[in-house]
């Protein structure tokens, strides 16, 4: 069924890729590493697997979601809907984030309010950002932040969520129930724009 659906890939290059790990002639990670070998499609994961180094492993080998079974039909549709958007984009973060009344301007690196008030924000903060959002509405793990922020050398994880937290006191409404930049617990964060935010140019 594995090889199958691959060469099926190959030749019909769909928009989405949905991959369950526990496939009967090989496993759904080999897969999914398999298509990254050639393809930058989404990939969308299905399974029961529900422990977290099964679901990190999934990521770093190249999904782009993961969805843990039972699941309905609307979610299903909602993220394969999420990760096509991104594909369309060209993986590339958008210009201009619309966070709620707030806006940033990844170009010009620079944050205002509603009101027009500059948000100040630091050079690492404004990386992060467009990590985030060159993976807008999918799982960004903390070894992906860690190592396109900091470089390939870097492991702690603490600092990251030091600015992570500062970044929700600057643009959040409430910081402390975060509706922009998510937690995911024990994989990393995920960026949620306004479902208006226009699309205005994008970033290298």
């Amino acid at each position: 069924m594995a090889m199958s659906g691959m060469r099926e890939a190959r030749l019909h290059n769909p928009d989405v890729v949905i991959v369950d790990l526990g496939l009967p002639d090989r496993d759904g990670i080999e897969v999914i590493k398999g298509i990254r070998r050639w393809s930058a499609m989404p990939i969308v994961v299905l399974s029961a697997r529900t422990a977290e180094a099964q679901r990190l492993l999934a990521f770093e080998s190249g999904a782009d979601d993961y969805i843990v079974k039972p699941f309905s039909a609307p979610e299903l549709l909602a993220r394969v809907r999420a990760v096509s958007r991104r594909h369309v984009r060209g993986d590339l973060p958008m210009a201009i984030l619309r966070l709620g009344g707030n806006s940033v301007d990844l170009t010009g690196r620079i944050a205002r309010t509603a009101g027009g008030h500059e948000i100040r924000l630091t050079p690492l903060e404004h990386k992060i950002l467009a990590v985030l959002a060159r993976h807008s509405e999918s799982i960004v793990t903390h070894s992906t932040l860690l190592k396109d922020v900091w470089g390939p050398n870097r492991e702690d994880s603490g600092s990251l969520r030091v600015y992570i937290g500062s970044l929700r006191r600057k643009l959040e409404a409430d910081p402390s129930r975060p509706k922009h930049i998510v937690t995911e617990l024990g994989l990393g964060y995920r960026l949620l724009l306004d479902p208006l935010a226009a699309v205005e140019g994008s970033v290298e």
